[in-house]
């Protein structure tokens, strides 16, 4: 396997994921540059330095991530575990692939649609072009306790349920990560049930008050998808090798 330029990977990614058009807490694209050439990639959802060692055991040329480094409002000095992780990168040689808000969004690739897939939702797409909320509805309505089955049984992480009005869950918004005050939004479709991965001491008055359900499934839960689809697309368009890892995280 002679391997493939890592900018021709890196131009692939920004153009499929339109990561341009996105005005977003962190740069997305190559964040560090390492070897020229990529045969393997490593991804996963943050990188952790639990990830670079995983990365490096797998003798991987790129880890492809969701949340990646230099975050607004984060400090720009290079110290403490800041310093360790950039310094691991730089010696091993590992280019640094991140993707946020692009890989929230992407109808394909994007964490929104493979919740919607993983979860054998009936995907509507965004809720107006643009939108990082989702909706759809379940082709068998069930009660919000079945739903809450459901979601730990796929996510393989028991949601705290607010509970909203009785009935059955029919329609339902989702947005990965921490989108808990999205929850208006969801408010205005009219729909039974919203999903994201957190939740916030407010996140339950609304819903109560409001009658939408409200299930926080985890941030890492819920954007697991998204990075290991991209990641195993790159590795069928480029014939690489791919390993998605897993690195447990309760929130």
């Amino acid at each position: 396997m002679a391997g493939v330029s890592t900018q021709i990977i890196v131009n692939y990614c920004n153009d499929l994921l339109k990561a341009q058009s996105f005005q977003d807490y962190c740069p997305n694209g190559l964040q560090v540059e390492g070897r020229d050439t990529v045969q393997t990639i490593v991804s996963g959802v943050s990188a952790n330095f639990a990830l670079l060692e995983a990365a490096k055991a797998h003798h991987a040329d790129l880890i492809l991530v969701h949340h990646g480094y230099f975050w607004r409002g984060e400090s720009n000095v290079i110290t403490g575990m800041m310093r360790r992780r950039l310094g691991y990168l730089l010696k091993e040689d590992i280019n640094l692939l991140a993707y946020h808000l692009p890989l929230d969004a992407h109808e394909e690739f994007g964490n929104n649609a493979r919740l919607a897939q993983i979860l054998n939702l009936n995907n509507q797409g965004p809720v107006v072009p643009g939108s990082l909320v989702f909706h759809g509805y379940l082709d068998e309505p069930c009660t919000p306790s079945a739903f809450a089955r459901l979601l730990q049984d796929k996510l393989d992480r028991k949601p705290m349920h607010i509970a909203g009005k009785e009935g059955l869950i029919a329609r339902l918004a989702w947005c990965t990560g921490a989108a808990q005050d999205s929850i208006q939004i969801a408010v205005n479709l009219g729909v039974d049930a919203f999903l994201s991965g957190e939740i916030s001491e407010r996140t339950v008055h609304s819903a109560r008050e409001t009658g939408v359900h409200y299930f926080a499934c985890g941030h890492h839960a819920t954007e697991r998808y998204g990075v290991m689809a991209l990641g195993e697309h790159l590795a069928q368009r480029f014939e690489l090798k791919h390993y998605f890892v897993d690195i447990d995280n309760p929130v």
